[in-house]
């Protein structure tokens, strides 16, 4: 059928994987907000915020609807988020965070992870001088009409600055908050009908690590790119530049 029959469909089964891992990255999202607040959207903010990052990754929403029932029963195995922390190859600081219902299949292969791509699994807390963490709202810039006078109106909110990028060929307005205020500026954006594309709670490297040679920088991504296709990541943050 020729190499274009063949590209096409690398491409699309490419797509489906990203897709498949985008689901399930969401149902474990939902699955420890249920576990944590209950199924009520309404009365769990971290249930709204998982329910409007699946919406944000296209998750259909009767899956959305089974993942919260799922959650619901009692006979569901109980995820936990797990955080790992260590060093990748030339000084970069990984934090690594999971949804796993086996800590001990996780953290196995966190650690070989790191060793096969010349890292170290650290301990806990060893990276906290060098991230702080924060709620990002990434709202479509077509969907705030003044930007400085959104970022005036919602400092009571805990808004501590916003910044403009495009994401995918599409403007975003990211505002970042105090982790302790994500729920006070969820809620307000809420009640001002402000739509927000998705949210979540990252690690901001207070400093990062520059490296120059391509070869090196290659080992550090390699690390990176071997971590997030574990179907119990969720999230790597690191302080490469």
């Amino acid at each position: 059928m020729g190499r274009a029959f063949e590209y096409r469909k690398a491409t699309k089964f490419a797509r489906w994987n990203k897709m498949a891992k985008e689901f399930s990255k969401a149902g474990r999202q939902i699955t420890i907000a249920v576990k944590q607040g209950g199924p009520d959207p309404d009365t769990n903010v971290l249930l709204r915020r998982a329910i409007q990052n699946a919406k944000s990754v296209q998750m259909p929403k009767d899956r959305v609807d089974a993942a919260i029932k799922k959650a619901s029963d009692k006979d569901t195995s109980n995820y936990d988020s797990v955080v790992y922390e260590g060093m990748a190859p030339h000084g970069v600081a990984v934090v690594v965070e999971t949804a796993t219902d086996n800590p001990t299949r996780t953290v196995a292969n966190v650690r070989s992870y790191f060793r096969k791509k010349g890292g170290s699994l650290g301990t806990s807390g060893m990276h906290d001088f060098i991230f702080n963490r924060m709620g990002v709202f990434y709202i479509k810039a077509e969907n705030i009409a003044d930007v400085e006078e959104f970022e005036l109106e919602y400092i009571d909110f805990g808004l501590e600055r916003i910044e403009q990028n495009t994401i995918e060929e599409q403007d975003f307005v990211q505002a970042f908050v105090a982790f302790e205020a994500f729920g006070k500026m969820q809620e307000a954006l809420e009640q001002n009908k402000i739509e927000v594309d998705k949210s979540e709670l990252e690690r901001l490297p207070t400093h990062t690590k520059e490296i120059a040679d391509e070869e090196q920088l290659d080992e550090v991504l390699a690390l990176i790119d071997l971590m997030e296709q574990d179907d119990d990541v969720t999230n790597v943050f690191h302080n490469l530049a």
